[in-house]
């Protein structure tokens, strides 16, 4: 290849100077083919190959290929061929005696030319993207999987994270209710992927049938939605580069906290503090930015969705109702009744009819029993005989004085006086445990025990009244009896003493 400054003095004797193509291939000492060539182009322009090259023993094979790699766009991506299965399947299965570099080479060029190619969007200020991301972190000293849910806003690139022990249907609710209220607006239209949260069926057409929680949650707050392709995620490409920041910046090193709360707290800061960046391409903050995009949401409603999956159910048998596969108690009068039930993130609300019966701590747990002793005790005041082996009072942390009163109640009365403690603890169902613990512990400090001397303590405190209780009435434990002293008594102690 001739180098630039040939192609310049060439160039010059002819152009500038008149010189022939003739007189300069004599001059230059080249063909007059190559000075013909020099005068098109201003530098070399490299070697031109006119046909594509022969490759006699891989171009039976190239429809083969063809085939595999397309057959491998229906496979997830640890199962598609590699170019050296591609050589091993070519040798055994159809004979091919090429090395494996021809068909690694063809295999690279293929894949490089059907890789798609996308167009750069600008966004319009009001409208945002949804998704969901993963990270590792330690809530309460245990660690876990975090699901946090990421809304974007493309025209600003600010962004809202919160994040949930699980991607389920109440955490969509709730965070949208959380990203409405952060950024005090509603966006005109949302993006999401095909979850089957929101998406219960992709129709023939493309259209999509939402689920019915989805078409409430868009009801109550009016904004429109969209959808991606499926598996098609640079369709939503900003919050996905959000669910990607999120991770690298707010979760790396892995997120400590006592709890979630204390953790979406800390979230929420730093997507604030991060309205302070200018990003690439822009001359403006996040911040700046945001406020055309605020200019254009939607007003919030006067009440937020009631974030929370609802499901139709029956108690069983033992008063438990089984819910995304935990059973949680109600009161025995309940058993065998059609419940509701409402799954918040972090509370699970049971109803019958108009009435709420039961709430409890939501578990995140696989099998696991939620119990509230005061549930039973009901039925254990019928069936006393199960005290001491009943599941739902196992671990139930009652303070001391309870446990006094217990045993001096069945010192005095026996068996009638579990019955009579299960009477105390049903005061519980009524009245607030400081009150309840505090009239148990007067009720030891005065010798008074029994269920209705502790009721009448209860009802004096609440009224802020002084008791009126006859203490004769309550003894502390059971009357002696003194038997008459007998010679044989002493007989038998002296039977041992030798003298």
């Amino acid at each position: 290849m001739y180098s630039v400054e040939l192609y310049n003095r060439v160039r010059r004797a002819c152009h500038v100077e008149g010189m022939s193509e003739r007189a300069a291939a004599r001059h230059f000492g080249i063909d007059r083919k190559t000075v013909s060539k020099i005068l098109q182009h201003s530098v070399p322009p490299g070697y031109r190959r006119r046909t594509p090259p022969a490759r006699p023993k891989l171009d039976p094979f190239i429809p083969i290929i063809d085939q595999i790699l397309e057959d491998d766009k229906a496979r997830i991506k640890k199962q598609r061929h590699t170019a050296k299965h591609i050589h091993a399947r070519l040798r055994d299965e159809h004979g091919f005696t090429g090395g494996i570099t021809i068909v690694t080479d063809y295999v690279r060029e293929k894949k490089r030319r059907s890789k798609e190619v996308f167009v750069p969007l600008s966004h319009a200020p009001g409208h945002a993207q949804v998704d969901f991301g993963e990270a590792l972190g330690v809530i309460g000293g245990v660690e876990c999987k975090l699901h946090y849910f990421a809304m974007a806003l493309p025209h600003s690139d600010a962004v809202f994270i919160k994040a949930y022990p699980a991607e389920t249907t109440e955490a969509f609710c709730d965070g949208h209710n959380a990203a409405f209220a952060f950024f005090g607006g509603v966006p005109l239209s949302m993006l999401y992927d095909n979850t089957t949260i929101a998406v219960a069926k992709i129709c023939g057409d493309g259209t999509r049938e939402r689920t019915r929680t989805f078409a409430e949650l868009q009801s109550h707050y009016l904004f429109d939605d969209k959808f991606g392709r499926p598996a098609k995620g640079n369709d939503k490409g900003h919050v996905e580069g959000a669910v990607g920041y999120g991770r690298r910046n707010f979760m790396v090193p892995a997120p400590r906290f006592e709890d979630f709360d204390a953790l979406n707290a800390w979230l929420e800061g730093q997507c604030l503090r991060r309205q302070n960046d200018i990003v690439r391409g822009h001359s403006e903050m996040i911040g700046e930015r945001m406020l055309r995009d605020l200019d254009a949401l939607m007003a919030l409603p006067p009440t937020p969705y009631d974030a929370c999956e609802k499901v139709s159910t029956r108690a069983t048998s033992i008063s438990m109702v089984r819910y995304r596969s935990n059973d949680y108690s109600v009161p025995v009068a309940f058993a065998h009744h059609e419940v509701q039930v409402r799954g918040y993130v972090h509370e699970v609300v049971i109803g019958c009819g108009p009435d709420v019966i039961a709430r409890h701590q939501r578990s995140y747990d696989k099998a696991d029993m939620i119990f509230d002793p005061v549930h039973f005790l009901p039925l254990l005041e019928r069936k006393v005989g199960a005290l001491d082996q009943a599941a739902p009072l196992q671990g139930w942390d009652l303070p001391d004085a309870f446990a006094t009163l217990r045993r001096l109640l069945e010192a005095r009365m026996g068996k009638p006086g579990k019955r009579e403690y299960v009477q105390v603890l049903r005061l519980l169902e009524t009245f607030e445990m400081d009150h309840v613990h505090g009239a148990v512990r007067q009720a030891l400090d005065l010798g008074a025990i029994g269920y209705d001397a502790i009721k009448h303590l209860v009802l004096c405190r609440i009224e802020r009244r002084p008791p009126k209780l006859d203490l004769d009435v309550y003894p502390f434990l059971p009357a002696a009896q003194v038997e008459t002293t007998k010679a044989a008594s002493y007989k038998v102690l002296m039977s041992g003493v030798t003298t």
